[in-house]
């Protein structure tokens, strides 16, 4: 049986600047029992078409009636040929459930990365969450990404089939705490994608291979859902601390909500111009998380950050393999510091994660090492947010940095010196397991203060006087490949302050 689904500019409680379409009704839903009995299958497929410029996300209305015990869902649309450089068709999809669109009834997100989807108490499709299918109106989610100018025509099948409903398993989450090595620094990747959203590796591939590139910490940020939360089980350990959080895809902009408490619902459906940020930036937090915008010059559509930095904990300056996009990204935060420097204000922490989906991306490249007083989601968070820390590309390479006065003042990664104007302090780098031929470089407020060949034993020493520097980071690079510019990054440290704090 088909349907035409008309537009219908009817607001949906929970989803601002979304619209509703006409609602797919089900032959009995006024509580008729089911046609057949338990083992009874019902397909209504709609069809429709959005228009270029269409709002960004559409809510189709389905009256789920009693005696469901799972609901399926598949989605196709066309892709017009487009003119070169305009984007053609690109729609993503999810699903609430009779609670409502907002956080109480969400189902589940899959974005682009599937075209069906199916919900039961026992189990649900990576990407939803499973759970009873209750009577009452749900809604599929569609999300016009992108719309060709000659519009997107879309056709959606919902299948619901009856029977005793089963029983839901309880999550297990990872726990808040691995065994670590006490105070140290621990390697970790704060963004990481599976099966649960477009990811082709299993959390099992990822725990492999995080172990593989010798990190002690890894996050789980699938796009806009959290059913990955509990797809651990048995792949942590005393050596291996997996945080839950999520990558929040907008269309504006992604941002990681990194260390969530599991299972909490992250919201994405809103635009700069929707003055909302701030406002789900506070509940990242609520929910024991960091707010870290990702891969901020990121070329994809929809991907380069928009919402500025005032509301952020730290900032994805390295995104997978170093590339000018990342470049970019580095001298924006380093902008920043000279601001903060300057102002007396809050500074902005960098860390670098690898973004991996699939083979080849290498998981830990890069990686955050970050000082904690213990390898656990509060220490961890904790480092990142105070900047102990800095990025490298693999763990094969090794860093100390830190600033000192012959009075015996010291000050690491993220931390500030107390010195005079005058005073003289003196910045030691030292690296281990750089591959050959790269360079060190400190970088001040006043740009590339030092730049010179790693020598054989990994050290360079260079002086000043907070008078002269405000701050200085250290930057290892690989030769460079195009003559004049630099070469890839190879670690990169977060600053060390110079200077006694002015009130």
């Amino acid at each position: 049986m088909g349907r035409r689904g008309v537009l219908k500019l009817t607001a949906v409680a929970g989803a601002a600047g979304a619209f509703r379409l006409d609602g797919v009704t089900f032959a009995h839903a006024a509580g008729a029992p089911a046609p057949g009995g338990s083992g009874t299958t019902e397909t209504r497929r709609v069809t429709g078409r959005l228009p270029a410029g269409a709002p960004d996300f559409r809510y189709l209305p389905v009256e789920v009636p009693r005696g469901v015990r799972e609901i399926a869902v598949s989605y196709s649309y066309d892709r017009p040929s487009v003119p070169p450089g305009v984007p053609g068709n690109a729609c993503d999809i999810g699903v609430f459930d009779e609670r409502g669109t907002g956080p109480d009834g969400f189902r589940g997100w899959s974005g682009g990365a599937r075209t069906e989807f199916a919900i039961s108490a026992e189990r649900a499709t990576p990407g939803y969450l499973p759970g009873p299918v209750r009577p009452g109106t749900w809604h599929v989610v569609l999300g016009p990404y992108t719309v060709a100018p000659a519009g997107m025509a879309y056709e959606v099948t919902v299948t619901l089939r009856y029977g005793p409903p089963g029983t839901t398993p309880k999550p297990v989450y990872p726990p808040r705490r691995a065994k670590g090595r006490g105070r140290a620094w621990y390697r970790g990747d704060g963004h990481l994608h599976s099966v649960h959203s477009d990811g082709l590796r299993t959390p099992a591939d990822i725990a492999a291979a995080a172990r593989a590139a010798g990190l002690d910490w890894i996050v789980t940020t699938e796009h806009n859902t959290t059913s990955g939360h509990a797809a651990w089980q048995g792949l942590w350990g005393d050596d291996l601390l997996v945080l839950t959080g999520e990558e929040v895809t907008t269309r504006n902009g992604h941002v990681l909500a990194l260390g969530t408490d599991p299972g909490t619902f992250v919201d994405w459906r809103y635009r700069v111009r929707d003055d909302a940020f701030g406002r789900h930036a506070r509940a990242i937090r609520r929910a024991g998380g960091l707010v870290v915008p990702a891969h901020p010059y990121g070329t994809c559509v929809g991907c380069s950050w928009k919402f500025g930095y005032e509301h952020a904990d730290a900032v994805e300056v390295w995104n997978g393999p170093f590339t000018p996009d990342d470049e970019m990204a580095v001298a924006t935060w380093d902008a920043l510091l000279a601001t903060a420097a300057r102002e007396g204000g809050r500074w902005l922490p960098a860390m670098g994660n690898s973004d991996a989906h699939r083979e080849p991306q290498t998981v830990g490249l890069p990686q955050t090492v970050v000082l904690a007083d213990e390898l656990s989601h509060d220490a961890v968070l904790a480092g990142i947010r105070a900047g102990r820390s800095w990025i490298a590309e693999s763990s094969a390479i090794g860093l100390s940095f830190a600033a000192t006065t012959g009075g015996g003042a010291h000050a690491g990664i993220g931390g500030r010196l107390p010195a005079d104007p005058g005073t003289e302090v003196a910045v030691r780098l030292t690296v281990t397991g750089a591959p050959a031929g790269c360079t060190a470089a400190l970088v001040t407020d006043q740009g590339t203060v030092l730049s010179v060949p790693l020598p054989a034993d990994g050290r360079v020493e260079w002086r000043t006087t907070p008078a002269r520097s405000a701050y200085v980071r250290a930057e290892v690079r690989r030769p460079g490949t195009v003559p004049g510019l630099p070469g890839a990054m190879a670690a990169l440290t977060n600053p060390v302050f110079l200077g006694r704090v002015e009130h």
